[in-house]
C-alpha cells in the first residue's frame, strides 16, 4: 500500500474510532453511575442506543456490521458466563425442587404477552415472542441487585436463583422455536429445530452430570490467559456453527459453560467477567441503535400496561418462591421485586425475531421500552422495601436496648 493510500485509509477509519471511543467512555461513565446509585446499567445503555441511532438525536456513523458482531459476542458471552455459574447437579437438582412454581411461572408471566401479541394482530409470532419476552426475568439485574443490598443471605434470594435457572432451562428449547418462527421454517423446520435443540441439551447434560470432569482436564486453571483464549474462542466458534444450522448461539454458549466446573469454571468466570460486561454493554447499546425512537410514542401505552401485568404476576410468582423458601414477613416482597426486571433474555429474543423477515414492526420498540420500565422499577422497588426493614430492624434494636436497660 502506497503512502497516499494509507493515509486515505487512516483519514476514512478515524472518524469512526473517535465516535466509538466516545461512545464506549460516555458507556463508562453510565456504569459508574449507575454502580454509586445501585441499579442496573442496562436501561442507561438502551437510552444512549437510542439516542444515538437512526432517528436519535445525534446519530453515529459507527459501522453497524463491526457494532452488530460487538453485540452478538456480548449476547454470547452473557449466556457462556450463566452456564458457568451451574454445574449439572445442580441443573437437575433445582428442576426437582422448583418445576412447580417454575410451570406456574411460565403461565402467569408469558400469558400477558401472549394475549397482547395476539391483540396487536402479530399472529402466533408475535405473540410467542412477546410471551417469551414477558416470562423471563433478568439474571444479571436480579445479581446485582442482591449484591448491592446485601441479600445474598435472604431465604428467599436461594429460591429465586433457584427460579432463575428453571427459566434459563426454559430458553434451551423456546430460543430454537422462536428462531425457526422468525425465519418462516415452517412447522416441520420448526419441530426439527426444537428436537435437535433436545437433543443436544439432552447430551451435555449428561456430560456435565456423568462426566463432569472430562471437560475440565482440557483446560488449566493455573493457566489463566490460555483457558481465558480457550473458552471464549470456543464459545464463539459455537455459537457460529450453531447460527449456521439454524439452532441459537446464545443456547449454544451456555451449554459450552455448563460443560466445565469447580475451579476451571471459577477461574473463567474471574477471567471472562470484565470481557462480559464490556460486549453486554455493546450488545444493548446496539439494540438501542436499531429502535426508531419515534416508534415508542406509539407502543408506550402497551408497554407501560404490559409492565404493570409484568410486574403484578413477577409478584405472585416471589409470594410462592418466598413461601416454598419459609420467608415471611418483607421475603415476598425481596423476592417480586427482584423477579420483576427483564433484561438481557428479553431484548436477545426481540434481537432474534427483528432480524427475520416475518418481524412485527414494532416489536424491539416495545421490548425496549417494556425493558426500561422493568428495568428500573424493579430495582427501585427492592430499595423501597430495604429501608422499611432497616427502619424496622432499627426500631426493635432500640426498643430491645431499652428494655434490658
Amino acid at each position: 500500500m502506497n503512502p497516499d493510500a494509507l493515509l486515505a485509509s487512516g483519514s476514512t477509519l478515524a472518524q469512526p474510532l473517535i465516535e466509538f471511543g466516545f461512545l464506549m467512555l460516555g458507556l463508562g461513565i453510565l456504569a459508574r453511575v449507575a454502580a454509586k446509585f445501585g441499579f442496573s446499567p442496562v436501561p442507561l445503555y438502551l437510552l444512549v442506543g437510542l439516542a444515538f441511532g437512526e432517528g436519535g438525536i445525534a446519530p453515529l456513523g459507527v459501522n453497524q456490521s463491526f457494532v452488530r458482531v460487538a453485540a452478538e459476542i456480548g449476547a454470547v458471552l452473557l449466556l457462556l458466563m450463566l452456564g458457568l455459574e451451574y454445574s449439572g447437579d445442580e441443573l437437575l437438582g433445582t428442576v426437582k425442587q422448583q418445576w412447580r412454581a417454575g410451570l406456574l411461572d411460565i403461565v402467569l408471566n408469558s400469558l400477558p404477552g401472549v394475549i397482547c401479541g395476539l391483540l396487536l394482530g402479530w399472529g402466533v409470532l408475535g405473540a410467542v415472542a412477546l410471551g417469551g419476552i414477558t416470562y423471563i426475568s433478568s439474571s444479571g439485574i436480579v445479581a446485582q441487585v442482591v449484591r448491592d443490598l446485601g441479600w445474598k443471605r435472604k431465604p428467599e434470594v436461594r429460591g429465586v436463583v433457584g427460579l432463575l435457572i428453571v427459566e434459563d432451562i426454559v430458553m434451551a428449547p423456546y430460543l430454537p422455536i422462536v428462531t425457526a418462527l422468525a425465519v418462516g421454517a415452517g412447522v416441520l423446520g420448526g419441530l426439527i429445530s426444537v428436537g435437535v435443540a433436545l437433543l443436544v441439551v439432552a447430551i451435555v447434560l449428561f456430560l456435565a452430570v456423568r462426566k463432569r470432569t472430562m471437560a475440565n482436564k482440557l483446560l488449566d486453571a493455573n493457566q489463566p490467559l490460555a483457558l481465558l483464549l480457550t473458552l471464549f474462542g470456543a464459545a464463539v466458534a459455537v455459537a457460529g456453527v450453531a447460527l449456521y444450522f439454524g439452532f441459537s448461539s446464545a443456547v449454544a454458549a451456555f451449554l459450552v459453560g455448563l460443560l466445565f466446573t469447580d475451579e476451571v469454571a471459577l477461574a473463567a468466570r474471574k477471567g471472562l467477567a470484565p470481557l462480559r460486561d464490556l460486549f453486554a454493554a455493546v450488545f444493548f447499546v446496539f439494540l438501542g441503535l436499531n429502535t426508531d425512537p419515534g416508534d415508542i410514542p406509539g407502543v408506550w401505552w402497551v408497554a407501560l400496561g404490559l409492565a404493570a401485568a409484568g410486574i403484578a404476576t413477577k409478584m405472585i410468582t416471589g409470594r410462592i418462591v418466598a413461601g416454598h423458601a419459609g420467608s415471611h414477613s418483607r421475603g415476598p416482597w425481596r423476592a417480586g421485586a427482584l423477579l420483576s426486571a427483564r433484561g438481557e433474555f428479553s431484548v436477545v429474543i426481540a434481537g432474534i425475531v427483528a432480524v427475520g423477515p416475518n418481524s412485527p414492526p414494532t416489536l424491539l420498540a416495545l421490548t425496549t421500552t417494556y425493558v426500561l420500565i422493568t428495568a428500573i422499577a424493579g430495582p427501585v422497588m427492592a430499595r423501597l422495601v430495604e429501608p422499611v426493614m432497616n427502619w424496622r430492624e432499627r426500631t426493635s434494636r432500640g426498643a430491645g436496648k431499652g428494655a434490658v436497660t
